[in-house]
């Protein structure tokens, strides 16, 4: 906008309004809501009538304010008519004679609730009470948590109060930039504002640094020639392998903020020519089916991995597990050409536009009330939590408030002080792995808060804690489970390597013996077999066990079998099956080549299949899977639910292979489990439909009754998805059955 409307005359201030008004209908107009102009038109002549002659302190007329933040809230934020309404009239109660009765009899109830509810707030934005402010906060959060798009359109004021920021005075800007960067950037990234957040850190940086700021741009600015040729030739390889695959995206770099380089700088204590991670490369690729989005996601993953070598700590997959604001995207670091670590984030169009504008913009209001309850949702209930006691000390709210914003993760201190941000769920284990391996393998217990915990002691955000540690200590499998941080995870499979490793060279030793013995052949089929028999999924974890005595090879073999390699391999592989229902003639797997940049079509008959079933989940035909190439060349294959399969998509992105079923002429093992109200003769009844009327093979049926409700656990024997499918549905139609469904397990 010019910076010199008040001197315009009142017939160009006029047509300025207008043309302003307009900017918002027509974006409102591309959008996908429903078209209410009339309602809209009425609210902006009642607000230009109410604000009519009052300026603002750069001395525009003040109705340009509400016009500018139902412009940012509509074509920024993505919301619709209703909160256009709010965003026009937001300040007519509180600035003028109007009370939200009038509001209410003009435009209805929804819109004066918003406009009250902003009202509310209002109080001590440009105030000078600092504890007005911590009060103004905790309203704020409670009409939140009533109605999230009171907070929106408060995040779109802001936005714009910060963007006009330059008419203030230097004192006031230096308040609601510090406000603005503590307060309302972090809210704006729990609410998934991302724009948003940057741009106000960037506007409070700013304000609160200006010859940092100006210095960084400047030499962004200067830098950009050089970071462009860098990209190209890290991004072109990329963008001609997509190309060849098919996909339609876009691909575009995206450079750090100037308050993240800043921050990067201060606290690594780096200047900005060491600050690598400059850019980032975004890949947003169309998709019209949100089923497929996945799987996209992870062969463009695979794609760059076959380019790039990766970085295995700095995969972060926000599709399986989106964050509690609805952000979902798919996060690569690999190494380009000029030898510096880049980050590539891949999103599907959908995925961009929640990043983007925000989940709360879809999560409640453009989805619909019958969406499942997200994180979100159930974060703003727990706000209450620390707003229900009145804390007089705002400084102390204030800090209360900032921990609670970061819900999904927590932050605790060391005893020194120096802060540590960890997962929700995290234990006192986490703590001591992420000062140090050493801490942590040598960790006994811990001190929250100075009282005594045991290391699987789950922390909250602001627990101090200490660790104990003991030169005795060893580290256990077992700790895996009570660990939530990656860095842990993989701290303690390194510590548990080292410590196995004279137990799984002695178990190889065994093992190769008693294979010699047995004039044997050590191949991979073999020890493939032993392993899938012995129930442990890595070579290593079969040594171990051989190594430690935990198995034993005596009787295996060598008493039943004649000392020749075929009849030997023929032995293991029946003993391998494990289930009567099993042919108890080999199956043969013979390795076929495998391109990973074709789907790869699984068939398996009497005689043949052309992939392994993984132990550790149990998909048939129909489940979403993903194939995993694994040492011998064979496709196996994993429900994508599968947490095995989370870790092998982070870990060996080029040996992912896109599969489906073809032939497969099998019946599988499903488990279903069914609930409902007892009665005589349901359990019959139950019985006779699934084996007499739907045909089906019953393999176990095991039910409890607990006084007049009833729980079943039923394993079947099915073709594929479609029989379970039907068969819950045909069970759900008998009297008293109130839900069946597929278990995993």
């Amino acid at each position: 906008m010019d910076t010199d409307k008040h001197t315009m005359t009142p017939e160009e201030e006029e047509r300025l309004i207008e043309a302003e008004f307009q900017d918002v209908l027509n974006g409102y107009l591309k959008s996908n809501h429903r078209k209410k102009v009339e309602i809209i038109e009425r609210a902006f002549r009642f607000a230009k009538k109410a604000h009519g002659g009052i300026r603002r302190r750069s001395g525009e007329p003040y109705i340009l304010h509400p016009i500018a933040v139902a412009k940012i809230a509509s074509q920024e934020i993505g919301l619709g008519s209703t909160s256009i309404c709010a965003a026009l009239l937001h300040d007519v109660v509180e600035d003028t004679d109007y009370t939200v009765e009038d509001i209410e009899q003009q435009f209805g109830k929804k819109i004066a609730e918003l406009v009250s509810g902003l009202t509310k707030i209002s109080g001590g934005i440009f105030g000078d009470k600092a504890s007005a402010q911590a009060e103004n906060f905790r309203k704020l959060l409670l009409t939140m948590s009533e109605d999230i798009r009171v907070v929106l359109i408060k995040m779109a004021d802001r936005l714009h109060n910060m963007r006009t920021l330059g008419s203030m005075a230097p004192n006031k800007q230096y308040k609601i930039a510090g406000e603005t960067l503590y307060i309302y950037a972090p809210l704006a990234h729990r609410l998934g504002l991302f724009e948003i957040k940057t741009e106000l850190e960037d506007l409070s940086f700013k304000y609160e640094h200006p010859a940092a700021y100006a210095r960084i741009a400047n030499m962004i600015k200067e830098s950009e020639e050089r970071r462009l040729a860098v990209y190209s030739d890290f991004s072109t390889p990329i963008v001609e392998k997509l190309r060849g695959m098919g996909l339609q995206f876009e691909a575009k770099a995206r450079v750090k903020s100037v308050y993240s380089i800043w921050r990067k700088m201060e606290t690594k204590h780096v200047p900005f020519e060491e600050v690598y991670d400059l850019y980032a490369m975004r890949i947003i690729f169309k998709c019209d089916d949100a089923a497929q989005e996945k799987t996209i996601c992870w062969n463009i993953y695979s794609a760059i991995t076959d380019i790039y070598r990766l970085h295995p700590d700095r995969t972060r997959d926000w599709i399986s597990n989106p964050k509690a604001n609805g952000y979902q995207a798919l996060h690569l670091t690999v190494m380009g050409p000029d030898g510096n670590w880049v980050e590539v984030q891949i999103r599907s169009e959908r995925m961009d536009e929640i990043a983007e504008k925000g989940f709360a913009a879809h999560w409640k209001y453009k989805i619909g009330e019958g969406e499942e309850e997200s994180e979100l949702n159930v974060w703003l209930r727990t706000i209450k939590d620390i707003l229900d006691d009145p804390n007089p000390n705002a400084v102390d709210f204030l800090d209360t408030l900032k921990l609670n914003l970061f819900a999904a993760e927590i932050v605790v201190f060391t005893p020194k002080g120096e802060l540590i941000t960890l997962p929700q769920k995290s234990t006192v284990l986490d703590v001591a792995f992420a000062l140090h391996s050493q801490i942590g393998t040598k960790c006994i217990a811990g001190k929250v808060n100075h009282k005594l915990v045991p290391l699987s002691h789950r922390l909250q955000s602001g627990d101090q804690v200490e660790v104990l540690t003991s030169q005795s200590q060893t580290p256990k499998p077992e700790w895996m489970s009570i660990l939530a941080t990656a860095k842990g995870r993989t701290r303690l499979r390194a510590a548990l390597r080292r410590e196995q490793t004279p137990f799984i060279e002695k178990g190889k030793e065994i093992l190769q013996k008693y294979l010699d013995d047995a004039e044997v052949k050590a191949t991979n089929e073999i020890i493939t077999k032993m392993m899938a028999f012995y129930h442990v999924t890595t070579r290593e974890a079969l040594y171990y066990k051989l190594g430690v005595g935990e198995l034993s090879l005596d009787g295996y073999i060598l008493k039943e079998s004649p000392k020749t390699s075929p009849g030997l391999l023929k032995k293991i592989f029946r003993i391998g099956t494990g289930k009567k229902e099993q042919p108890e003639t080999p199956t043969i797997i013979t390795p076929p080549k495998v391109n990973t940049k074709e789907v790869y079509r699984l068939h398996l008959d009497e005689n043949e299949q052309n992939f392994l079933f993984a132990d550790c989940c149990h998909p048939i035909p129909g489940d979403d899977v993903m194939g995993y190439l694994n040492d011998n060349g064979q496709v196996e294959v994993h429900s994508l639910t599968c947490p095995r399969a989370q870790v092998l998509k982070a870990s060996f992105g080029p040996r992912i292979v896109a599969i489906e079923w073809e032939s497969v002429q099998k019946s599988f093992l499903a488990h279903i489990v069914i609930e409902g109200v007892d009665r005589h003769g349901i359990l019959q009844e139950l019985t006779q439909m699934i084996s007499n009327h739907l045909n089906i093979d019953i393999r176990s049926l095991h039910i409890d009754t607990d006084k007049e409700v009833f729980h079943c656990r039923l394993s079947v024997l099915v073709s594929d998805t479609s029989a379970v499918n039907s068969l819950c549905s045909k069970v759900k139609k008998i009297k008293g059955v109130q839900s069946a469904m597929r278990h995993e397990s």
